[in-house]
C-alpha cells in the first residue's frame, strides 16, 4: 500500500459515495454557490454565537452527507474530524450529535485531505466500512481566534486572506458508486521563517509544492495525469508562487490545469475577500461540492487535490515563531 516515500496507494481504492457541502451568505455570492447544498443568507445560522453556527455548520453537512448517502447516523463506523478552533471544539461537538467513534485530527486549512486521507486508509485496510470525513471554519471565529475580533474593523493588507464560513463532509466506503481515492501523499512540515499572519499564501506554497512534488515522484506520474492540481487556499499570493517554484524544480503547470479552491470559491474582482478564500472549509465545499459535481458530469476524470495549513497559534505568533505549514494530497479518480 506505500508507495514511494509518503504516499499510500490504494489497490481497492474507497468510495467517495456521498457529500455535503454547507456555506455561508459570501461564499453563496460567489461563482460556484450552485455547486453547494446549502446556503445560509447569514453568518448566525440562528445561532447565539459564532461558534456554535459552526458547529451547526458541520452537522447540516454531516447530515447532508449521511442523507445522500441513504444511510443512517448508526451506519457511520468512525468519524474524522477537525476544524481551527482551540481543541477542534466544532468537530468535537459534533461528533457528540453524530454519535459514531471519533478520531479528530488537525490540520489547519490542510485539515479537509487529511481527514479524507485517514477516512479512505481506515476504510481500504478493513478498519471500516463506512467512516465519515468533515471539516469546518467560520470566518468570525477565525478572526476571532487568530487575528482580531470582528467588532473591531481592523484594517487587513492585500495579502491577507478570507476565511471561508461552510463546512464539507464525505462518506467513504468499500463499494458504491462514486469517484475513488486512490492515493493520498502526506506531507511534511516546511517553515521557511515567513512570520507575517496576514500572509499565510506565501507562507503555505512551499509546502504545497513539496507535497505536490513528492506525489509525483512516488506514483512516477507526470502532471499531465490530472485532468487538474489543485491547491487549497493559497489564493492570489501564494497561487503563483507556488507555481514559480514548480516552474524552477521542473514540473511546469498549465493555467487550465492548475488551479487553487481560494481563488475559486469567490469573484476575487468583485467581492471584498483580500487575496482569496482560506480556512478549512475553503477546499472541503469547493472539492466536495464543485469538483466532484464536475467529475460526476464527467468534466473531470482524475484530479489531485493539495489542501495546504498554516500550522502557527496565537501563542505561536504572539512569541515571534515563524509559521511552520503543511500540505496533504488526495488523488480522486472517476
Amino acid at each position: 500500500m506505500k508507495q514511494g516515500e509518503r504516499t499510500w496507494a490504494f489497490p481497492n481504492p474507497p468510495v467517495i459515495i456521498a457529500t455535503g457541502t454547507v456555506v455561508g451568505p459570501d461564499e453563496g455570492e460567489g461563482p460556484l454557490s450552485a455547486d453547494f447544498d446549502l446556503v445560509h443568507p447569514d453568518m448566525e445560522l440562528q445561532q447565539p454565537s459564532w461558534e456554535k453556527a459552526e458547529r451547526a455548520l458541520l452537522e447540516q453537512a454531516t447530515d447532508i452527507a449521511i442523507s445522500n448517502a441513504k444511510l443512517k447516523k448508526d451506519d457511520i463506523e468512525y468519524f474524522v474530524g477537525g476544524d481551527l478552533l482551540n481543541q477542534i471544539i466544532s468537530s468535537t461537538f459534533a461528533a457528540r450529535t453524530i454519535g459514531a467513534p471519533y478520531i479528530g485530527v488537525f490540520g489547519a486549512c490542510s485539515t479537509s485531505m487529511e481527514t479524507l486521507a485517514l477516512a479512505s486508509l481506515m476504510v481500504a485496510s478493513g478498519a471500516g466500512d463506512k467512516v465519515l470525513a468533515g471539516t469546518s471554519s467560520h470566518n468570525c471565529t477565525v478572526e476571532k481566534q487568530f487575528r482580531y475580533p470582528t467588532e473591531y474593523g481592523s484594517q487587513k493588507p492585500p495579502t491577507a486572506q478570507y476565511t471561508v464560513t461552510g463546512a464539507g463532509a464525505a462518506v467513504v466506503a468499500r463499494t458504491g458508486d462514486g469517484p475513488k481515492v486512490t492515493a493520498a501523499t502526506i506531507g511534511k512540515v516546511v517553515d521557511l521563517g515567513i512570520k507575517d499572519p496576514f500572509n499565510m499564501g506565501a507562507a503555505m506554497a512551499p509546502a504545497a509544492v513539496d507535497t505536490i512534488q513528492a506525489h509525483l515522484q512516488d506514483t512516477g506520474r507526470e502532471p499531465g495525469y490530472y485532468d487538474l492540481i489543485v491547491t487549497g487556499d493559497l489564493a492570489g499570493v501564494g497561487h503563483p508562487i507556488a507555481r514559480e517554484l514548480l516552474l524552477r524544480n521542473g514540473v511546469p503547470l498549465q493555467q487550465t490545469t492548475f488551479n487553487d479552491c481560494g481563488l475559486m470559491i469567490y469573484d476575487v474582482a468583485k467581492q471584498k475577500v483580500q487575496a482569496g478564500g482560506s480556512g478549512c472549509a475553503c477546499s472541503a465545499v469547493v472539492t466536495y461540492g464543485h469538483l466532484l459535481r464536475r467529475m460526476k458530469k464527467g468534466e473531470l476524470k482524475r484530479i489531485l487535490v493539495a489542501a495546504t495549513g498554516a500550522l502557527l497559534s496565537p501563542l505561536s505568533f504572539q512569541q515571534g515563531e515563524s509559521i511552520p505549514c503543511i500540505a496533504h494530497a488526495v488523488s480522486i479518480e472517476a
